[in-house]
């Protein structure tokens, strides 16, 4: 049996409130967060595919946890601007967490989707990362591609934070799946804040194996679709992004979805 725990913490890593049951776990958080807290969530098992939703005001999420624990700092200052000005506020809060339904773990499904990401997340995926970030602000972060939200006629403050590349000509933005799993489509949708925002007409998609997969894209603000030859992978990063020759110098990625299943061979 699983046995899950979730605990709000101070910068301290002092345990302000902490709760653990067998494969599903509950916690109220009766207080309002403050600078430095954290939601950990801990397993007595791992790897394990679990179904979290730390903050009550955001969907929960379909993540594999490879280590024993996950530190979620919450987020507050200018880090709060990529999520909605109703999360993280007030003074009560409902954390969940469970183990996943076998169902769940064999369901067709977008593996890139985890709007729990952080920038030092290592052990609950999926996890995006780049090597560059508009200004280093955080609407404009890797984490914000994969956080399930494509809303993308404008651009800054949540509900329009993207990945920015920050001018860089090389790029690049990876998605961690954490484990191997088999995929056949990625689905992208580009930020559209016509005409202060341009476009790539074209993309590499580059796989574990040392191949890769050059797609076109085009000028609309609708999602576009890649669709692959099955393979096994356990990440999948996003290159050579040639922009188009529209005068904007601010290409963007509103969301990145990679459909597939678990490798059930493993």
């Amino acid at each position: 049996m699983v046995m899950l725990t979730l605990e709000v913490q101070d910068e301290q890593s002092m345990v302000k409130s902490s709760r653990n049951e067998n494969s599903q776990v509950k916690l109220v958080y009766s207080q309002g967060y403050e600078p430095g807290d954290a939601i950990v969530l801990r397993s007595t098992e791992v790897p394990v595919n679990l179904v979290i939703q730390l903050e009550d005001s955001m969907p929960p999420a379909f993540v594999y946890l490879s280590e024993e624990a996950f530190r979620f700092v919450v987020p507050h200052g200018e880090k709060r601007a990529s999520y909605s000005p109703k999360s993280f506020v007030g003074e009560m809060h409902v954390i969940t967490a469970r183990v996943a339904f076998p169902e769940e773990i064999q369901a067709y499904k977008n593996l890139a989707l985890n709007p729990y990401d952080q920038h030092d997340n290592s052990s609950c995926y999926p996890h995006a990362s780049a090597n560059a970030e508009t200004r280093g602000e955080s609407v404009f972060a890797a984490r914000n591609a994969i956080n399930g939200n494509t809303a993308n006629d404008s651009h800054g403050e949540w509900p329009y934070e993207s990945w920015g590349i920050n001018g860089r000509e090389d790029a690049e933005i990876t998605v961690h799946l954490g484990r191997i799993v088999i995929i056949d489509k990625v689905v992208l949708t580009l930020r559209a804040d016509f005409p202060h925002d341009n476009y790539w007409e074209q993309v590499t998609l580059n796989f574990p194996d040392g191949s890769s997969h050059t797609a076109s894209l085009v000028k609309t603000h609708q999602p576009q679709v890649i669709s692959l030859a099955p393979r096994n992978v356990d990440r999948i990063t996003l290159s050579k992004l040639i922009k188009s020759e529209d005068p904007s110098p601010f290409p963007a990625l509103t969301q990145i979805e990679v459909y597939g299943r678990e490798d059930s061979r493993k």
